[in-house]
């Protein structure tokens, strides 16, 4: 009775832990160890929360120190952090003839980060459909290239992992050694295939079922033409900007693909540990804003940024926030200020706490580590296995509170009614 009761934020929080904790006892099986010796507890509970989380970091390498059933319980723990469990769960629902009660709407509505229920069930259906599609094609392409270099069962299973997590932007692979695709930074068909499936991953299935209507450009929602502007806006600005810090350390292919991958995903085809200080800035600021809301991606979104980008030059200029001949309502601007705060605050807090705990790594290794972590990337400085048990716990905490969204947390506990009194205006100096 007490279940029924909790609101659908707090429903949608409490599955996403008990996934991420059974995902954790299930790794912890000596079966899912290629090794003599079973995952510890950190170790297991920071994969679950990385694969739940579709982030990609990890401190024992899946190629190597997994076996197969490891990685499989891995492989489902991605797709369902990627789809959301409630989305999954309906879809079984919808599958055995099952009633879709409000509540359900309201969880995932919750778990797709919609603003409205309306067409939820079309929204749900679309979600299998685009999903299967998307994976199935990428099972193809991908075993077009592995199938010329690994047996043809090895081959398949690398193919279908990394299919699923390329579309859910979760950067885990299978080539050990934790190289994750340095060995296919020139194959142009392994590189176009996975940044494909990121990017139509990172969109949101929103965006896409809107996209596959095969509507008019001009009968799109604001949505959907702000979610595709920003996105191809920042993957061009990411491959120039990578380019000019890395110069010829790097090719084209290789900026954009990083372009891509930064912005969630966590696949490499260069060792981020050789990248300069610059090119990591370039990388953090990608993956700091992250996919849209809807997708299988993290980050604060690139709606967020959008209208921050819009509310600033508006202030500045004296004039209203609006966009493609609409106007961004002051919910929404409230909105994505609070969400960039709170980001922040995650972020800052977070990495003050494993500084003090890893005074061995630099600042900017850690700060990585721990923006990749909120905005469920995956790309890693080399850190990652090095790091002490209790940096581990509050890195996947950070994982939890990037994927989940830490306005969701913030509104759970300050849900109380406001007071009624209002008080009288008095300006502050600002600037």
């Amino acid at each position: 009775m007490r279940l029924k009761r909790l609101s659908p934020r707090r429903m949608f929080v409490l599955g996403f832990f008990g996934v991420i904790m059974i995902g954790t006892f299930l790794l912890m099986l000596p079966e899912a160890s290629a090794t003599e010796e079973p995952l510890g507890f950190a170790d297991a509970l920071f994969m679950s929360t990385s694969c739940v989380c579709v982030t990609g970091l990890a401190t024992i390498d899946p190629g190597t120190g997994l076996t197969f059933f490891g990685q499989l319980v891995m492989a489902v723990l991605i797709q369902i952090g990627g789809l959301g469990i409630t989305s999954i769960g309906v879809m079984v629902i919808m599958a055995a003839g099952g009633k879709f009660s409000i509540n359900k709407q309201k969880l995932v509505k919750e778990s797709l980060n919609l603003s409205s229920s309306k067409g939820l069930i079309d929204v749900v259906k679309s979600v299998s459909y685009v999903t299967m599609l998307f994976e199935s094609a990428g099972v193809i392409c991908a075993f077009l290239s592995y199938g010329s270099l690994f047996p043809a069962a090895d081959a398949l299973w690398k193919s279908v992992f990394h299919s699923v997590a390329a579309f859910n932007n979760a950067g885990f692979d299978l080539m050990g050694d934790f190289k994750s695709l340095t060995d296919f930074h020139g194959n142009i068909w392994l590189c176009v295939t996975t940044t494909g499936l990121i990017i139509f991953g990172g969109l949101g299935f929103f965006v896409i079922k809107e996209l596959t209507s095969f509507k008019h450009p001009k009968t799109w929602t604001l949505h959907t033409k702000v979610v595709l502007c920003t996105t191809v806006s920042l993957i061009i600005a990411g491959t120039l900007m990578l380019k000019a810090t890395e110069g010829s350390a790097i090719t084209w292919l290789e900026a954009y693909f990083q372009s891509v991958s930064a912005r969630t995903a966590g696949f490499a085809t260069i060792p981020m540990g050789e990248v300069s200080k610059a090119g990591l800035l370039v990388i953090m600021i990608l993956m700091f804003i992250g996919a849209s809301p809807g997708s299988t991606g993290g980050g604060v979104k690139t709606t967020t940024f959008f209208v921050l980008v819009k509310k600033s030059l508006s202030t500045v200029l004296n004039g209203h926030c609006s966009a493609f001949k609409r106007q961004i309502p002051d919910s929404s601007i409230m909105k994505a200020f609070m969400v960039f705060n709170l980001a922040l605050v995650t972020i800052l807090v977070s990495t003050f706490a494993v500084c003090m705990l890893e005074p061995d790594f630099t600042f900017e290794q850690i700060l990585f580590e721990v923006v990749s972590g909120f905005a469920t990337t995956g790309f890693s400085t080399g850190i990652t296995p090095e790091l002490t048990q209790w940096s581990k716990i509050i890195i996947s905490a950070t994982m939890f509170v990037g994927r989940v969204g830490p306005l969701t947390l913030a509104t759970i506990w300050l849900s109380r009614a406001q007071s009624a009194v209002r008080y009288s205006q008095e300006d502050v100096n600002i600037g």
